[in-house]
């Protein structure tokens, strides 16, 4: 096939928050694993409002008005955006909103899914009120709001975990075990988004699955546990090594059908698309699955978990990345 045949692809990486390096890391594996014999592949990168796509040192920016650019004297239009930037403006809704009004079909969900997802709060609820999975009870505050300290450990008791509202890869997240601990928490997670949410402890294992609807199937990886050296799953233990990732997870029958059922049902309910990945705690003593947070733009770095998943499952990383595009251009 002719370049000039091929289907035009922006790679939209990096973004503006504190996943920028992951975004780059996961781009450069989409880059090198998409069928090029089917599709041009154009990085496009994104740091502040500078948009731009870089080819031995020359950057040549893009164009927002109509998303193209002047490459070797040529206009470049694209056909679809594969967009992989962790956070803003790539996960929260924003950028699937600009590319919503200039009718360029994209490989993950739409505008309101992704920033319902993005925001814990609000998805907590969603999801609490589809009734498919349990919702630890929790507490929210926004900044200079009155918070009761009192009134947190009397309905949640601690431990409890503290996050942002908004954000991934568990920047500003703590666990508090004491009273005195709280104040410092919050402090940390306002510094990430204007609003926090206060959770309480569920002790068990923590379970996560990708999903993808292909061929009008919605299909779910194996599972993969994820057992933190530190004292839960927080930046270091996912990017630095200090965890183990289980794929697939040793676990029962049960178990992996509860878990795998209920990622499909969420993502049919919430009307996802593209690859998504749900994470899950097991409370092993109540024998209950309790709804952590469901990521629609996961990280696609070599050792990432849903790569992991695909090998596991037979597949290889370019059989998952042609999926994704060929749904985009399914009529």
């Amino acid at each position: 096939m002719k370049k000039e045949d091929k289907k035009n692809i922006a790679l939209m990486a990096g973004g503006n928050s504190g996943e920028y390096e992951i975004s780059i890391q996961s781009a450069k594996q989409i880059e090198e694993n998409i069928d090029k014999e089917k599709y041009n592949i154009y990085k496009i990168i994104l740091k502040g409002r500078d948009w731009y796509y870089e080819k031995s040192g020359i950057k040549t920016h893009v164009n927002k008005d109509d998303f193209s650019m002047i490459l070797g004297g040529r206009k470049i239009r694209f056909d679809a955006a594969f967009i992989i930037i962790h956070g803003t403006p790539g996960e929260n809704g924003l950028l699937q909103g600009y590319f919503e009004m200039m009718e360029i079909p994209f490989c993950s969900s739409s505008s309101l899914v992704s920033s319902i997802t993005f925001d814990k709060v609000v998805c907590n609820s969603v999801v609490k009120d589809l009734g498919i999975v349990n919702i630890a009870q929790n507490l929210s505050y926004f900044k200079n709001e009155e918070i009761n300290h009192k009134e947190i450990i009397d309905k949640l008791s601690l431990p409890v975990f503290v996050k942002p509202a908004q954000g991934g890869s568990s920047i500003g997240m703590s666990m508090v075990r004491k009273e005195e601990e709280l104040e410092g928490a919050i402090e940390k997670a306002f510094a990430e988004h204007d609003r926090v949410i206060i959770e309480e402890y569920i002790k068990g294992r923590e379970l996560t699955s990708g999903v993808l609807k292909t061929n009008n199937e919605i299909i779910a990886f194996p599972i993969t546990e994820i057992i933190s050296k530190n004292e839960f799953f927080d930046y270091d233990a996912k990017y630095l090594g200090f965890s183990d990732e289980i794929t697939p997870a040793k676990i029962e029958d049960e178990i992996r059908d509860l878990v795998q059922e209920t990622s499909k049902k969420l993502y049919k309910a919430l009307n996802c698309r593209g690859v998504i990945r749900a994470d899950y705690i097991y409370d092993t003593e109540k024998k209950k699955l309790f709804f952590l947070e469901l990521n629609t733009i996961p990280g696609q770095s070599q050792a990432s978990i849903v790569p992991q998943q695909v090998r596991e499952m037979g597949w290889n990383t370019k059989d998952l990345y042609n999926r994704i595009l060929d749904e985009v251009f399914i009529k």
